[in-house]
């Protein structure tokens, strides 16, 4: 039998973990008893203040997750700091993005760089995350690397070229590392959310892309980020032990996966 971890016994590492979604996600993690690392890249201020809100159960480290040196040292600083290695990833850096369709990179007009720039932020990060703490999930016997994605990949009702390609190759990168990590007792799966209302980076979203957005759902609203970490929860919970490889899409019902 696969060994699995409560939440409360999980150290877990959420990238861009101070605002917008990240900080949900923290607070999620943080309330079902798990200790957590909030990486941030520029976000000090509101990483310290969560931080010193869980005093001795979260720590604040700024880390460029594109950076695999500056990666190793926040999960070994971690690891020393809680006295227990990360067992959990949550892959959420959103390298700057704004979902405003009006402002996106058209076919004419998108170069090779927002497609680096936007694969950097999401396939580099996950493999520099993967690699600093695949050596403590091994000697754990246990791991979770959950992978934040889009329901862009199956319904890219707007265009934006850049971001959804970067995160399709996310998708493929989770299901083959599920294969790779599977034996060492480590789930790899993403949770994949429409718009979300409301995320910094869905700020700039008109009012009536959301309204369209919740007319076209089975539950008639649009997903909160609240409601999103809750299924991220999940998939590092022990009801998830026997699920890998997986995408889950949480957007209310719009896209049937």
């Amino acid at each position: 039998m696969l060994k699995s971890l409560t939440l409360d016994q999980q150290l877990v590492l959420i990238t861009g973990g101070a605002r917008g979604l990240g900080e949900h996600l923290t607070r999620a993690f943080l309330k079902a008893g798990a200790k957590v690392v909030i990486n941030y890249l520029s976000s000090r201020d509101a990483a310290e203040a969560l931080a010193t809100e869980f005093a001795g159960q979260a720590l604040a480290v700024q880390a460029d997750v594109r950076d695999a040196h500056a990666v190793f040292a926040m999960v070994d600083k971690a690891s020393s700091h809680f006295g227990q290695p990360v067992t959990s990833v949550v892959n959420n850096a959103l390298l700057s993005f704004s979902f405003n369709g009006d402002a996106r990179p058209h076919a004419e007009t998108l170069t090779w760089d927002d497609l680096h720039s936007q694969t950097e932020g999401a396939l580099r990060a996950a493999l520099n995350t993967m690699q600093a703490t695949l050596p403590g999930m091994k000697l754990a016997g246990f791991g979770r690397i959950i992978n934040i994605g889009t329901n862009l990949v199956q319904n890219p009702v707007v265009p934006y070229h850049d971001y959804t390609a970067a995160k399709a190759a996310l998708l493929a990168f989770t299901r083959t590392l599920s294969h790779d990590l599977g034996p060492h007792g480590i789930t790899v799966n993403m949770v994949s959310g429409g718009l979300l209302r409301t995320t910094d980076a869905s700020a700039a979203t008109p009012e009536a892309v959301f309204d369209y957005i919740a007319a076209n759902t089975p539950l008639r609203r649009v997903t909160t980020p609240a409601e999103f970490a809750d299924a991220v929860l999940f998939f590092a919970s022990p009801w998830a032990r026997a699920v890998t490889g997986q995408n889950l899409i949480v957007d209310g019902g719009l896209v049937k996966n």
